[in-house]
Parts: C-alpha cells; structure tokens; sequence
C-alpha cells in the first residue's frame, strides 16, 4: 500500500497538488525508484478526480525527469532515478529567475560565485581527470582566438568553468555550483565583457589550469583570487561610467 496525501483543496490547482502528493511520496520513500505508480484509472479513483486531471500531474512529474513511462503491457508510469546531470537545468534555471528576480548586485553575484568555486580547486587538484584538464586547455585555446565572438567568449567562459568545479569529482558541489557558474557567470560576463582584457583573462585561466595539472591547490586559489578582484573592479568601473551623468549642453 502506497501512501500519499489524497485530500485536495477545491481552491487550489487540482493536477498541481496531486503530482505535490506523488513527488512527496517518492522523497519520503514510500514511492521508490523503478517502482511502477498506480495506473491512472487507479490514481482518479484515488484522489477523486477525472483521469485528464492525473494525466496532466504526471505530465509535470514527467517534465521533472521525476517519472518516466514505458508502453506495452507491462507498461506505465515509474518512478525514475533522477541524476545530478538532470537536475543542472532545473538549478541553472531556478538560480536564472532569483538572480533576476531579486535584482542581486554584481558584487554579491561575484562574491558568491566565486567563493563557491575558490573551494572546489584544491579538490579539482587532486581529482581532476585528463577529461577536465583537456576541456579547460581547450577552451583556453580557444578564448585566444582572435575571431572569437564576445557571445562565444562568454561561453567558453562559462565552459572552463564548468570544468574546473567537474574537476572536483563531487556531484554535489556539482550540481550545487551549476546554478552560480551557468546563471552567475553569463551575468558577470554581460556586464563585462566589452570592458575586459581577454589577454588578462586567458592569463589567468592558464594560471589556473597549470595549478590544477600540477596539483598546487595554493596556486589556483591565488589565481581565482587574483579573478575575483579583477571582475569586481571591472563591474564596478563599467557601472560608475553608466551612472555619471551625461555632459549639459
């Protein structure tokens, strides 16, 4: 018997509190993974609802890669093992709308950021696979092109990044981190980007990776400092020259 909060409020959205009352029994285990959920006649008898109604809850379970379903006769809807690789849009998107949402200031986007990410390189150091330290030395390469557009700086950018709190081998921190690099960093980098040295920039990011390559933690700590510092003055030279104001005929 699987047990689940069946009572819904007539006041709020019906499909939304039915799939609240799945995704709670799947979070405290009374739904596990693989297990097949009741069938939809079996759910609408349940909550006392049309079937349209549960189809529409376990379309938004679906969309939260929180159940998948399978045809045939041994078919249905089951409860799915959601990886951290998954839920990183779900993150990216959720940090996206707060950051925009609440007007955050460039100088605590980067503080946060980059105090997250200052506390994965010395396990970056010790952990990093070739994988990481190729992607990194790629995406080097490829912010010192000459050609390089600012959009597809910006997401090399974001690309070596990525890599460098990969490179700590902890899904964790991982998926925690996907929100301030893949929604903070594009920010920072908006602000940014038509004032910044991309010289600088690789500079730093070389500095970075040899730190990581060679396994001196300190060093990349340094770097990221030196980086923290430089974004911040940037942002705040761009913003001071948004705000004077403009010159009296």
């Amino acid at each position: 018997m699987i047990s689940m909060k069946t009572e819904l409020e007539t006041s709020r959205e019906l499909s939304g509190q039915i799939a609240d009352a799945i995704r709670d029994a799947i979070v405290d285990g009374s739904l596990l993974v693989d297990q097949r959920l009741p069938s939809e006649a079996e759910l609408s008898d349940k909550f006392n609802v049309s079937r349209p109604t549960v189809r529409e809850a376990l379309k938004r379970l679906a969309a939260q890669n929180l159940i998948r379903t399978q045809r045939g006769a041994t078919g249905g809807a089951f409860v799915n093992r959601l990886s951290f690789e998954q839920a990183y849009g779900q993150q990216i998107t959720t940090s996206t709308l707060l950051l925009s949402m609440n007007t955050v200031s460039f100088d605590v986007a980067c503080e946060a950021r980059y105090a997250m990410e200052r506390a994965c390189a010395p396990l970056s150091a010790a952990r990093r696979t070739p994988d990481h330290l190729a992607t990194m030395r790629a995406e080097i390469h490829r912010q010192s092109q000459p050609g390089l557009t600012d959009e597809a700086f910006c997401a090399s950018d974001v690309a070596f990044h990525r890599a460098l709190v990969d490179g700590a081998g902890n899904p964790v921190l991982s998926y925690q981190l996907a929100g301030a690099v893949e929604a903070m960093q594009p920010l920072m980098n908006m602000i940014t980007f038509t004032a910044r040295s991309r010289e600088q920039i690789v500079t730093l990011h070389t500095r970075i990776a040899d730190a990581i390559e060679n396994g001196q933690s300190a060093d990349a700590d340094a770097a990221l400092i030196e980086l923290t510092n430089y974004t911040l003055d940037l942002g705040k030279n761009v913003m001071s020259r948004h705000q004077k104001p403009a010159p009296s005929q």
